[in-house]
């Protein structure tokens, strides 16, 4: 997508912070981000700064040409997985009461403010709560500063307490309300903040007197992709995701152990940092540990049913919108297609007890005709309204950008 004809200098300036790289599009966090990044950058100069662990690939190769005029990186700390200095490190942020995505993205005041001297912006956006304290150094380079909420993390770690062991929901409970002192804090400090859904805008507007829109999770526009199905059944998502991590055990062992009879069916689990559940699911020969793959929807096209069985979270799946593009027929928990807006037993089928659950995987199973009537009712909705273009239309009177609005 290539930017205006006009030179770069007569376009509106916009400051984009992100802790992560929106790019390669792999993933709900960077497919939100590069959604809107992919917007500025049609009308706006952007200069980009996004975090980046010492060790890991480099972001600006992974950038395609023209959208950013200026990308600066921040280098994060390496951070051992060792699970001792995991320990350590959750510990001393539990003893603070810092939750830790929050803490692991902090301290970096004085390296923006140095990037941002002599610099002004029309607009800055500021990715993930984690990075909302930015704003403060933020704030007097930009006449508008938005916050673009992926989550909201009070109740994400709420959520998760819900369905945790007493010592780590104690945990959970504490970042939780750590979270929510945070969020009153900073997010009135921002002019106007994006969610995915309206359930997070009705939450955010108890606390928050500023501007809240409602900008739907998507994807690029997607061509309908080959279905060649295999006996197969898929889950999909970042394997290192806590959410994720309570989904595929809950999955194993109370809804698995039903479906597992059909001898030949295959349970298929794609997405990147497997090695999180490698130990649990050794051992099953019918279930397929697979790393990240190139593309998504090609490979959830070949899966009779997408699975989603997410207990809790926040924010909308983008591993939903992902297998209504593909045109597979889903089946997930209430919890999971929270925040989007399908009609159950349309656009995909819900199932929150165990057992219930299992029956809907098998009648997809066991009805070509009906998997492909949900499928396809998916696949309309999500052109309908989970591509880039469509969410877009919510942003034209945010942005001033009305005629890309349409």
């Amino acid at each position: 997508m290539s930017k205006p004809s006009s030179a770069s200098e007569k376009n509106p300036n916009a400051l984009f912070l992100s802790p992560e790289s929106p790019y390669p599009t792999i993933g709900g966090g960077p497919l939100r981000s590069a959604s809107l990044l992919e917007y500025l950058a049609q009308t706006h100069s952007v200069h980009a700064v996004v975090f980046s662990e010492l060790g890991s690939s480099d972001p600006s190769r992974s950038f395609p040409e023209g959208r950013v005029d200026k990308l600066d990186l921040l280098h994060l700390p390496y951070h051992s997985k060792r699970p001792l200095a995991r320990l350590f490190r959750n510990s001393l942020r539990l003893i603070l009461a810092r939750p830790p995505l929050l803490d692991r993205f902090s301290g970096f005041e004085s390296a923006i403010a140095s990037l941002l001297t002599g610099r002004n912006y029309d607009v800055a956006v500021i990715e993930h709560f984690w990075c909302a304290p930015y704003v403060a150094q933020i704030r007097t380079h930009a006449k508008r500063v938005i916050l673009d909420l992926h989550n909201i993390e009070s109740r994400w770690h709420e959520s998760l307490a819900a369905h945790s062991t007493s010592a780590r929901a104690f945990a959970l409970r504490r970042f939780a309300a750590a979270s929510h002192r945070l969020e009153q804090k900073w997010l009135r400090c921002f002019d106007a903040i994006l969610v995915p859904s309206t359930q997070e805008a009705d939450w955010v507007r108890k606390i928050s007197p500023v501007e809240v829109m409602v900008y739907p999770n998507s994807l690029p526009i997607i061509p309908p992709p080959q279905r060649e199905e295999r006996e197969e059944i898929v889950f999909s998502g970042n394997l290192e995701y806590l959410p994720n991590i309570e989904a595929i055990h809950f999955f194993h062992d109370r809804i698995w152990p039903a479906l597992r009879r059909r001898p030949q069916l295959k349970w298929r689990i794609i997405g990147k940092n497997p090695g999180a559940l490698r130990d649990f699911l050794r051992g099953d020969p019918n279930i397929e540990l697979t790393g990240p793959v190139e593309n998504a929807v090609a490979e959830l096209a070949c899966a009779q049913v997408a699975v989603v069985p997410v207990l809790s979270g926040s924010g909308t799946r983008v591993k939903i919108l992902e297998a209504w593009a593909a045109g597979t027929a889903v089946v997930s928990t209430r919890t999971g297609a929270e925040g989007l807006s399908s009609r159950p037993g349309e656009h995909l089928l819900l199932a929150d007890a165990p057992e219930d659950f299992a029956r809907a995987v098998t009648t997809l199973l066991d009805s070509e005709s009906e998997r492909g009537r949900i499928g396809a009712a998916g696949r309309q909705l999500y052109e309908q309204s989970y591509t880039w273009p469509a969410a877009w239309k919510q942003l034209g009177s945010l942005f001033g950008n009305a005629s890309l609005a349409k």
